[in-house]
């Protein structure tokens, strides 16, 4: 027997998602309300679990963003889908659908597959950035700006977007800072945009951060210069978790922004893969929490619409070509006359 035929009906789903963040579990919400046997494979990683709050997202603002992951798996639970703690390793064809292995052993088979599995933001190795990673090291102003308003701010570039990303902070404060660090100097133009906004340009590595009392202070630069600041903005690398779309041979592109990679898709999130999705920071690492859970309610539109043109095809053959044990036996006289079972007559008559 093989390893597919094992694998049991209550292993077997119409749609798997890997990734319970806000992508996945909108899309296993909408896929429940359809009807949908839908199995979301959570490795508890979510993108933004350094931060307090979450903001941005309608009628959730300032929310914690645990609060809005426990709610989405009640409610997943509620419309008869499951929730499992566990990681995806990889997936494989296998027939007209997917098996999923996780790394509890537990193998699951799918009609379709929907990855919402996230990215991990790669720091800057500066040490002290990892430990206030979401509380005074931030890199997205509509995350966090606000809170940090009119505070000193510096920016530490560590590449050609790191002037784009002082000037974009330039809107929540007039005390802003372009730490140079490791990034090439500002273009003529560039410089003349620095100087327009009032933006201070500092050159120098960034060798630490300063903390009093639980609060950042400020950063040292190599010489031993003390630069004082409030925040801290960084611009992490996004390293996409694709291992289970690696595993299908699909592969993770530069991002036409110029930040961080993804998985090329079209709108809906159908991949080059017919039967894959993605959703979330995989389908776009600039996404937010509520951008992300939108890609994974229009994933779950496209799927169910997916498998429903699979299902009425099923039916219209079936209603055409009703099943019987006379009609099996019309069949096989056609296909295989004196054959059956890969028996000949010879061997039939000496079985019999």
């Amino acid at each position: 027997m093989s390893r597919d035929s094992q694998i049991s009906s209550v292993d077997q789903y119409d749609v798997v998602v890997v990734g319970g963040g806000p992508a996945g579990l909108s899309a296993a919400l909408i896929l429940g309300r359809a009807r949908r046997s839908v199995l979301v494979i959570d490795g508890g990683r979510p993108r933004n679990a350094s931060a307090a709050h979450m903001h941005g997202f309608l009628s959730r603002d300032g929310a914690p963003p645990g609060d809005l992951l426990e709610a989405g798996r009640r409610e997943v639970a509620g419309y008869g889908g499951t929730v499992l703690q566990g990681r995806a390793l990889s997936a494989a064809r296998d027939g007209d659908g997917f098996a999923i292995e996780i790394d509890s052993g537990r193998r699951v088979r799918a009609r379709r597959l929907l990855v919402a599995a996230g990215v991990t933001d790669e720091l800057p190795d500066v040490p002290g950035v990892a430990s206030r990673w979401g509380r005074d090291v931030v890199h997205c102003p509509y995350c966090h700006g606000w809170e940090i308003r009119d505070e000193p701010i510096g920016v530490l570039a560590t590449g050609p977007l790191g002037v784009r990303q002082a000037l974009l902070f330039r809107q929540w404060s007039d005390r802003l800072t372009l730490l140079l660090h490791t990034a090439p100097r500002p273009t003529a133009e560039q410089a003349e945009q620095l100087a327009a906004r009032r933006i201070r340009v500092v050159t120098g590595e960034v060798t630490g951060l300063d903390v009093a009392k639980d609060r950042l202070s400020g950063v040292r630069l190599r010489t031993g210069e003390l630069i004082p600041l409030r925040a801290l903005a960084v611009a992490p690398r996004p390293v996409p978790r694709a291992e289970v779309l690696t595993s299908l041979g699909l592969a993770p592109a530069p991002h036409p922004s110029g930040f961080g990679a993804y998985i090329a898709a079209d709108p809906t999130g159908l991949t080059s893969m017919p039967g894959v999705w993605v959703a979330g920071n995989l389908a776009d690492p600039n996404a937010n929490v509520l951008g992300s859970a939108a890609s994974g309610s229009m994933a779950a539109g496209a799927i169910n619409a997916d498998l429903m043109a699979e299902d009425l095809h099923h039916a219209v053959q079936a209603h055409n070509h009703p099943f019987s044990s006379e009609s099996e036996a019309r069949v096989c006289e056609k296909v295989v006359s004196d054959r059956r079972h890969g028996l000949d007559p010879v061997v039939r008559e000496s079985a019999e």
